[in-house]
């Protein structure tokens, strides 16, 4: 109990340092540019006390519980090499993670002409399709770059076919669906089912989960654009309830606890049941890992009440009324660089980044350091909030930005290490997380409005290019470890292996 009582004051210093620069900028914004009602304020503080103890309690059971979980039924899985075992397993731990998964909820509610129940198992079948090739891409061996080019391909023809008003949530629902719990159990999989590979690449074919299930959602609503009626997909703005005094802020919080509760449960014991009932029918795990694991499931979930209430009550109504005001402005382009600055901090106040980034230094021992990683992300995200605000400004369809985007992106594949090209697909779903749909998004929504925009195509549209623009970022630095991997090559000519170019990445 000590050592997880150090563990936890680790981790909440840890989010402590991740959330204080994204809200010491809000509170800077507040006191000059874009003032705000005191008791808005005064609710954003306790949001972000919220966000900075759920984080640290979610990231410290994610260790104990989730990524365990994770990887043994990963490894349990792949032990069997019964093929249409793998498959079967696969594609119901997809479905049954993302249904789970709370934003897709508030995605079905924005697509119009589709009903709810249809969208919900159609994305969460593409999410079960696309974690079933990546299982079968980490048994055979295939490159995830040909994937990628492939499925990409597809995407962008059949976004060509749809409604216009489809497609910006089309590509956004890539990154709802990969969220706080979806993310550290898929990954967690591919790292047990790469572990029982012998061979020099299985380390690095263990990344690349995440990025291939974030195809699976976009796939499945482009889809449904073209097979139903056609309609416009508007972004039916929400209502923030602001409290007048100290002990209605208290009440706020405490009406949305039940809300967050149910969800963080819905999410949580679809993929606890799974694990106990799987560990019964193979080895069994011993008591003290059991305990550990029991343990880790309540700081995770505790966690994740705590960040999504904070998130969601304290940080929503804030962004929503710092972009109005800001969009409002005589000279609102200068929303473009202050959401630069805000997007690059924020990137690090992610619970999944903080999974990601650990996962990476472990894998490559410390060859990719977090530090660079994460640097990386936040560069990414600051040009893809940049280009979120120069949308929200000016309407300019999105495909301006997507299609050279990833154009780039996949290009940049076939020069780069590919550990690079799939932790930074894998980044893409990383990133663009809750931080992203319960500040940035209304952040957008609001400058999108009170610049007179649409919001279906112009505010919609910005968890895309988040997802997006990390892919450049980190596959530029893998480019940039591979000139210093050439210039040491030519010192001392050697053929190396994926292991050796990780030693000498470091």
């Amino acid at each position: 109990m000590h050592n997880h009582k150090s563990l936890l004051a680790e981790k909440i210093h840890e989010s402590f340092s991740s959330v204080l620069p994204v809200a010491l900028i809000v509170l800077f914004l507040c006191f000059t540019l874009t003032p705000i009602s005191g008791d808005m304020l005064m609710t954003f503080a306790m949001g972000a006390v919220m966000l900075v103890v759920g984080m640290g309690m979610f990231t410290l059971g994610t260790e104990l519980a989730m990524t365990p979980m994770g990887e043994y039924v990963g490894a349990q899985m792949t032990k069997s090499r019964k093929i249409l075992s793998i498959i079967f397993i696969s594609l119901f731990v997809g479905m049954m993670i993302t249904i789970s998964e709370p934003d897709l909820q508030v995605l079905a509610e924005q697509v119009p002409n589709i009903p709810n129940l249809v969208l919900v198992w159609s994305v969460a079948a593409g999410v079960g399709a696309f974690l079933v090739i990546s299982m079968l891409r980490i048994l055979f061996r295939i490159q995830l770059r040909y994937l990628l080019w492939i499925f990409y391909l597809i995407v962008f023809v059949l976004a060509f076919i749809v409604d216009p008003s489809f497609q910006a949530v089309a590509f956004d629902s890539g990154g709802v669906t990969t969220g706080p719990m979806t993310v550290p159990f898929i990954m967690a999989l591919g790292i047990g089912v790469a572990s029982i590979r012998s061979d020099k690449e299985a380390s690095g074919d263990s990344f690349g989960l995440v990025a291939l299930c974030s195809v699976g959602p976009i796939l499945a609503v482009l889809l449904l654009g073209i097979l139903y009626p056609t309609g416009e997909a508007a972004y039916t703005p929400e209502v923030y309830a602001v409290p007048s005094d100290s002990r209605e802020m208290v009440k706020l919080f405490l009406e949305n606890f039940p809300h967050f509760i149910k969800e963080v449960t819905m999410a949580l014991l679809p993929i606890i049941v799974f694990f106990f009932v799987y560990q019964m029918f193979h080895s069994r795990i011993g008591k003290d890992t059991l305990l550990r694991i029991l343990v880790g499931v309540f700081f995770t979930y505790i966690g994740l009440v705590l960040f999504l209430t904070g998130a969601n009550v304290g940080f929503m109504p804030a962004g929503k009324a710092i972009g109005a005001a800001m969009g409002g402005f005589d000279m609102n382009w200068i929303v473009i660089p202050i959401g630069m600055i805000i997007g690059y901090f924020i990137v690090a106040a992610e619970p999944a980044v903080h999974i990601l980034k650990k996962q990476v230094e472990e894998i490559t021992a410390g060859a990719i350091p977090a530090k660079a990683l994460v640097m990386a992300m936040g560069f990414g995200v600051a040009a893809s909030v940049g280009i979120g605000m120069i949308r929200a400004l000016t309407g300019i369809s999105i495909f301006w930005f997507l299609i050279p985007g990833y154009a780039i992106a996949l290009a940049l594949t076939l020069f780069v290490p590919p550990i690079f090209t799939s932790i930074a697909f894998d980044s893409g779903g990383v990133a663009s997380g809750t931080m992203t749909a319960t500040f940035l998004l209304p952040f957008t929504m609001g400058v999108c409005e009170a610049a007179g925009g649409n919001i279906s195509t112009d505010a919609f549209g910005v968890v895309a290019m988040v997802a997006m623009t990390p892919l450049i970022a980190i596959q530029i630095l893998g480019l940039v470890y591979k000139i210093r991997l050439l210039k040491q090559e030519k010192k001392e000519p050697v053929i190396y292996g994926d292991d050796e170019i990780i030693d000498l990445l470091a």
